[in-house]
């Protein structure tokens, strides 16, 4: 869902910012916590996934407790820089469960992936299964991380 021009003011924003932190909070509990009452704010919620604002729920799960221990960045050219190929790569890389990320970039490269695998050995296996059977991909760079400063931070609301 795109988010509409309807204006947010600093209610809303803070019900945002409380959302990223503990998107589990009861409705009754945010109110308080925003001096609303528990149905204005229920209207609000409402209002902000209508619009567009939030777009859902989820868990943030422990990659490493799921044995997903290497984090890897790749750069991916492609031989033609056509909508047709873009489409068609795009399509490809959203059934490959490891990329958790993929941005078409300017620049050097066409698409930066952000993929999530067990190890080295996964990812080798995942590159030569998976990202260069991608459409168009003629070149890719890797980037494994070793260590993580910062992660799913929440938005500037």
């Amino acid at each position: 869902m795109t988010v509409t021009s309807t204006e947010i003011d600093r209610i809303d924003r803070r019900i945002l910012a409380l959302l990223q932190t503990d998107g589990r909070i009861a409705t009754v509990d945010l109110a308080e916590r925003i001096g609303l009452s528990p149905t204005a704010t229920s209207d609000r919620l409402r209002r902000l996934t209508r619009d567009g604002y939030i777009t859902g729920y989820g868990a943030r799960l422990d990659p490493q407790a799921l044995g997903l221990n290497l984090l890897v960045f790749v750069e991916v050219s492609l031989d033609k820089t056509t909508p047709d190929i873009f489409e068609r790569f795009a399509q490809a890389v959203m059934r490959a469960p490891e990329v958790l990320e993929c941005h078409m970039v300017a620049g050097g490269f066409d698409y930066l992936v952000k993929a999530r695998v067990s190890d080295m050995g996964s990812y080798r296996r995942f590159l030569g299964d998976t990202l260069l059977a991608l459409p168009g991909v003629t070149e890719t760079r890797t980037y494994p991380v070793m260590e993580e400063v910062k992660r799913d931070g929440p938005l500037p609301v």
